[in-house]
């Protein structure tokens, strides 16, 4: 029996959210989403309270800073709701409070100033020693919170505007001075919520939580072209229990891309990304679906991607490190991935990214292992797979079965290329490198 639901919207601004109320259950959806509960506050205030004008021309930073200001001070129990009507707001970058809830109305757009002088420098962060892109500190994202708990960005699906091409435009033209600003940032923060918003044009990655625990990101919707330089459209960074379902990615970059720092300071800092869960995401991409990596130097434990659907993509599966990053990825599972026109169906290598400087170990090997994808078809996929361990840190008990990788009928077959890898395979078309079908470490489907 087909689970039916009814979406029923709150009267008026106390109903600000819409909540889907579900009978019948016959059929549950399996989500992870549990582990930040909704919250629901009565007491709200608008942007128009504090000047806010939506006509695409006033800049509101004034007007968004004040409104925060008096989110932190009012200190109500259960928080309180910041309600953007519809209209587009230019703003600067801007901070969220603890406790806070930003609601973008059906029509409202939160957009991006293009000036780049109006966005401050911010300290690098400490697992990546410098800017990811420039030596120094970066830009602070459009929209950023750090030390904050229980904050939530939802609404009617209207969309913050990164208006990135300003940004883009310099990467280019090589006269970049800092890193450039993400979209969305959380730093040291839990219990965050991330849906039901239209991400747009981010001037480097998109929604990038750091040093994060209990984050929630899901019915988002987050696009920038594919000729977009470095757009990611989600990056967990040493951070544990993050559930990332239900969305549409289409960027310039990976779509879902697990991190956990850079080299000797990531490293140092010493912080992994655990309990990531990745579910039911479509997209495009000229890089990578599901990703973990390349800076990975801090540990990544216990990713869990199913139900991923990738259309023209450049690889569609990326396990990815490098000489120097040390680090332990283990315990990956990828599971029911459909993929069409795809370059590479999947990638696990340790070839991958750059280093931060010269100071990188070349003896801090990175360590992979654990690895489960099962359930993958893919058409028009120009090579089915590539693995390459290192000589001095082979990749151990990597498991492929049960996938069938078809390639286009107007090009020449490649076959899996690998190097330094052990495992095992089940039920793999093409049939994979003999380093994994030799070997007895992939579990029998069913047991």
């Amino acid at each position: 029996m087909r689970r039916r639901c009814v979406w029923e919207t709150m009267a008026g601004l106390t109903a600000a959210l819409v909540v889907l109320k579900c009978c019948s259950v016959a059929a549950e959806v399996v989500t992870c989403s549990g582990i930040v509960p909704m919250v629901y506050r009565n007491d709200k205030i608008s942007i128009t309270d504090f000047g806010g004008v939506g006509d695409g021309r006033t800049l509101n930073t004034k007007a968004f800073n004040e409104a925060v200001y008096r989110i932190k001070h009012l200190r109500r129990r259960r928080g309180t709701l910041l309600y953007i009507p519809p209209g587009v707001y230019l703003t600067q970058s801007f901070n969220l409070t603890s406790r806070m809830t930003l609601y973008l109305a059906k029509g409202a757009v939160i957009k991006a100033t293009q000036n780049t002088a109006d966005w401050p420098l911010i300290a690098p962060l400490p697992s990546y020693g410098r800017g990811r892109e420039r030596p120094g500190g970066r830009y602070m994202s459009f929209i950023h919170g750090e030390g904050l708990h229980d904050v939530i960005i939802t609404g009617e699906n209207g969309t913050i505007d990164g208006q990135g091409g300003v940004w883009w435009n310099i990467w280019r033209q090589r006269t970049l001075q800092f890193t450039r600003p993400n979209l969305i940032e959380f730093k040291d923060s839990r219990s965050i919520i991330i849906s039901n918003v239209i991400f747009k044009n981010s001037p480097f990655w998109n929604i990038h939580p750091v040093y994060c625990s209990k984050v929630v990101i899901r019915h988002v919707t987050i696009l920038a072209p594919p000729g977009s330089p470095n757009t990611d459209g989600i990056d967990p960074d040493s951070s544990s229990h993050v559930c990332i379902e239900d969305s549409y990615i289409s960027t310039g970059d990976d779509l879902v891309a697990v991190k956990s720092g850079w080299d000797e300071y990531g490293i140092k800092y010493g912080r992994p990304s655990t309990d990531i869960t990745i579910r039911r995401v479509t997209g495009s991409s000229p890089f990578a679906g599901i990703a973990v990596g390349s800076e990975t130097s801090g540990g990544v434990y216990n990713v869990l991607a199913e139900h991923i659907t990738l259309y023209n993509m450049g690889v569609g599966i990326h396990l990815k490190t490098n000489i120097g990053r040390g680090g332990i990825i283990k315990n990956i599972t990828i599971s029911d991935v459909y993929m069409v026109n795809v370059r590479k169906g999947i990638k696990i290598a340790a070839d991958v990214g750059d280093h931060p400087d010269e100071n990188y170990n070349p003896n801090a090997l990175p360590v992979l292992n654990q690895v489960r994808i099962t359930n993958v078809r893919g058409k028009k996929v120009q090579q089915a797979g590539l693995i390459h361990g290192l000589k001095n840190s082979p990749f151990t008990d990597i498991c492929l079965s049960n996938i069938n990788l078809h390639g286009s009928s107007s090009r020449r077959y490649v076959p899996w290329k690998c190097s330094y890898v052990s495992g095992g395979a089940i039920q793999v078309k093409p049939s994979p490198c003999s380093d994994l079908i030799h070997s007895g470490s992939c579990p029998i489907q069913g047991r």
